[in-house]
């Protein structure tokens, strides 16, 4: 069995391209022994730019 954790990241002037936000996050949830798998986007403008994402990670129960 799997356990699911998901990690809001808000991509906004501060956060983008050139963030460093995701890897420090993804890192530190693989300190504790998680797998990234993937990413939701959860908030998309009209134009379609990723506002709001959710990281997601596993690990085994």
């Amino acid at each position: 069995m799997k356990k699911y954790v998901y990690v809001n990241v808000h991509i906004g002037k501060f956060c983008g391209a050139k963030s460093e936000e995701h890897r420090n996050i993804i890192d530190a949830y693989a300190a504790k022994g998680y797998r990234y798998v993937g990413y939701i986007p959860t908030n998309i403008s009209d134009y379609g730019k990723i506002k709001d994402m959710d990281l997601v990670f596993e690990t085994d129960l």
